[in-house]
C-alpha cells in the first residue's frame, strides 16, 4: 500500500496522460480485433469529435485543477472529512472506503444530476447521441458537462476528506473504467454477469445508452456496480436488444457533426431528448 501511496502521491503529468492514452489505444486494439458490434462508421472520423471532447475535458480540468489540489490539501492538513471519522483502519479497507465514496459523489450523483435536472440534460445529452459507442465515447463529455462534473469531484473531495493521492489514484481507475465500460467489446456473459455484482461492466453500462427510456435513466455507476443496486437504478437488456443513441437525435446530421453538438445545449427544439427544457 505504502508503494501506491508514495507513487500517486507524486504521479507526473506524463504518466496521468500516458494512463489516459494508453487505455484508449488498448481497448481500441481490443475492439478492432473482436468487437461486439460490427459499426458502419467512419472510426476514425468517429474518434476524432469523441477525442476532441476528451481534449476539451481536458482543458477544463487542467484550468480548475487548482481548486481541487487546494481542497485536497485543505482536508488533509485539517483532518476533515469522512474518512478521518473512521477509526483506525487497515490502509487498504480506508482506500477502499475512499474510493466507494469518491465513485458515489464524483460519479454517480454527478451522473444522476445530469439526467433529473433539465438544464444538465441539455449538456449531457451529447454522450447520450453517440449512436455507435466505443472506448472513444467514454469522455464525449460537452465542456459545460465537465465543468458540472469538476465541481462534484471538488465536493467529493471536500466531503470525504480525500488526500491527493487517492484522488489522483481515483481518477485513474475511473478514467480506465469508462474507457472499458464503453469499449465495443463483449465480455463471457457469465464472467460480465459475476462482475457486475461490484463493478460496472460493458453490458451493464451499454444498457445505460439505449436509445429509449427507463433504460437512460439507469445504470448510472462508472467504477462500482453497488450503487446502482443499492438505490434502485440498475436494470438489465440483452445485449442484441440495445439500440446507442437518443431517440430524438438519431440523424447522423446531429450526432456526428462537432458543430452540431456543441450547439445542442442552447437549441430550444420542440424535443431536446428524454427531458422537457
Amino acid at each position: 500500500m505504502e508503494t501506491i501511496i508514495d507513487y500517486f502521491s507524486h504521479i507526473p503529468a506524463l504518466h496521468r496522460a500516458l494512463i489516459l492514452a494508453g487505455g484508449i489505444a488498448f481497448f481500441w486494439l481490443l475492439e478492432s480485433l473482436r468487437p461486439l458490434v460490427r459499426f458502419d462508421y467512419q472510426k476514425w472520423r468517429h474518434a476524432g469529435i469523441n477525442i476532441f471532447f476528451t481534449m476539451t475535458t481536458i482543458a477544463v480540468n487542467f484550468a480548475m485543477a487548482f481548486a481541487l489540489l487546494m481542497t485536497a490539501e485543505w482536508v488533509t492538513e485539517n483532518d476533515f472529512g469522512v474518512l478521518n471519522l473512521l477509526p483506525m483502519l487497515d490502509p487498504w479497507i480506508v482506500t477502499l472506503s475512499g474510493l466507494l465514496m469518491l465513485d458515489f459523489i464524483g460519479a454517480y450523483l454527478a451522473h444522476l444530476s445530469e439526467h433529473k435536472i433539465s438544464l444538465l440534460w441539455r449538456f449531457h445529452l451529447i454522450h447520450h447521441t453517440d449512436t455507435w459507442i466505443d472506448t472513444t465515447s467514454a469522455n464525449r463529455h460537452h465542456p459545460g458537462e465537465s465543468i458540472w462534473r469538476f465541481i462534484f469531484t471538488v465536493a467529493a473531495t471536500f466531503i470525504v476528506g480525500a488526500p491527493m493521492w487517492m484522488v489522483f489514484l481515483y481518477q485513474s481507475l475511473s478514467v480506465v473504467f469508462s474507457q472499458f465500460n464503453h469499449a465495443n467489446i463483449a465480455l463471457p456473459q457469465k464472467l460480465d454477469s459475476a462482475l457486475s455484482w461490484l463493478l460496472v461492466t460493458p453490458d451493464m453500462h451499454k444498457v445505460h445508452h439505449h436509445y429509449e427510456l427507463p433504460y437512460t435513466d439507469s445504470n448510472y455507476g462508472n467504477i462500482f456496480s453497488i450503487w446502482d443496486r443499492l438505490f434502485g437504478t440498475f436494470r438489465k437488456l440483452e445485449r442484441d436488444k440495445i439500440v446507442y443513441g437518443v431517440d430524438t437525435h438519431m440523424a447522423e446530421a446531429e450526432h456526428n457533426r462537432l458543430g452540431s453538438l456543441l450547439r445542442i445545449p442552447f437549441w430550444t427544439p420542440r424535443h431536446a431528448g428524454k427531458k422537457p427544457i
